[in-house]
């Protein structure tokens, strides 16, 4: 048989079911009305989509519901997450609805504010003493750029320090899939770190709202550092993780600075945002304090985590020594 043939015979078959009219008197239009019917049972998925965004589906489905789908519980409708699974409902510990939808209950932990805070890494290599002079040179300017505005300075810090995790874990993960490597636990550890910086942006940004300015700002700074980080995890791991680790010093250093001014009454201890107590696990009655008391704790072990990784010559991951432990989740 022909193609011409077979495609005769398909056609014979299924045209009736898809271009049959409802109406022979209304010609082309009613073909068309004949075309959803059949197309949604050949593409249902598809189709029910389409159809719940039609405003003559919405009728339709009016008439067809029982008497009793008239109630507030059936009219209410349900919020359903990317995948087509409808979240479940979660609570706090005091039984009160969870309303945070960018983290979860499980993602909240009590910060170890017990390490210590002094620690430095005493620059040997000369890479390493070049990496210290970067960060120093960018800590002298910041410092005089933004003085005693320590929550704005917070903004800038956190928005920057949250680009190196992310731009070394994307590219541990691409070169996983390449190699068709394990990464030992380095990129979920480095995903961890850029979630809990951004979650620092999150928490200062409910503390203090930056001006036009200053949201300029950091988006010509997010913009230079990323592709700057990137070349540069690309050439060396281990500077870039160095830099990373005196970078984390200098914020250790300028959190310190903020607690001192808190306590000396300088700046005023207002209330802890809602999503810093729900994030730390702080009690109900903290203050700004508090907060940053426990900042300062999780930039204590970025500290030490991207010293540990460019410690033992981590190049991507060839090595199978795991990560050191963050103090978190």
């Amino acid at each position: 048989m022909s193609s011409r043939m077979a495609g005769a015979t398909l056609l014979r078959h299924l045209g009736p079911r898809l271009f049959t009219a409802a109406d022979p008197a209304s010609g082309l239009a009613a073909s068309a009305r004949g075309i959803m019917p059949a197309a949604a049972r050949i593409f249902p998925a598809r189709m029910a989509s389409t159809e719940a965004a039609a405003p003559h589906a919405k009728q339709e489905e009016a008439t067809e519901k029982p008497q009793g789908a008239t109630t507030p519980e059936h009219n209410k409708k349900a919020v359903v997450s990317y995948w087509g699974i409808e979240p479940r409902k979660l609570v706090k510990d005091d039984g009160t609805e969870w309303t945070w939808f960018s983290f979860r209950p499980w993602d909240t932990y009590r910060p170890d504010t017990s390490i210590d805070m002094a620690k430095h890494h005493e620059p040997r290599a000369v890479a390493d003493k070049v990496a210290y002079l970067i960060v120093r040179t960018l800590r002298a300017g910041s410092d005089l750029f933004f003085q005693r505005r320590h929550a704005s300075h917070a903004l800038l810090l956190e928005m920057v320090a949250a680009v190196p995790p992310m731009v070394g874990g994307v590219l541990l993960h691409l070169r996983s899939l390449r190699r068709f490597e394990h990464s030992s636990g380095w990129i979920r550890a480095l995903m961890e770190e850029a979630e809990n910086e951004r979650m620092h942006l999150m928490t200062f940004m409910e503390v203090t709202q930056p001006l036009w300015w200053e949201r300029a700002l950091v988006l010509a700074t997010q913009g230079v550092f990323f592709n700057a980080y990137f070349v540069g995890y690309l050439v060396s791991p281990k500077f870039a993780h160095r830099f990373v680790g005196y970078l984390e010093e200098e914020a250790v250093h300028s959190y310190t600075k903020y607690l001192k001014d808190l306590e000396a009454g300088l700046i005023e201890n207002t209330p802890a945002p809602a999503i810093a107590i729900d994030y730390w696990r702080l009690p109900a009655d903290a203050r700004l304090k508090d907060v940053v008391t426990a900042v300062r704790a999780d930039e204590a072990h970025h500290r030490d985590a991207n010293h540990y990784a460019s410690d033992i010559h981590y190049q991507g991951m060839t090595l199978n020594q795991t990560p050191a432990p963050l103090g978190y989740h």
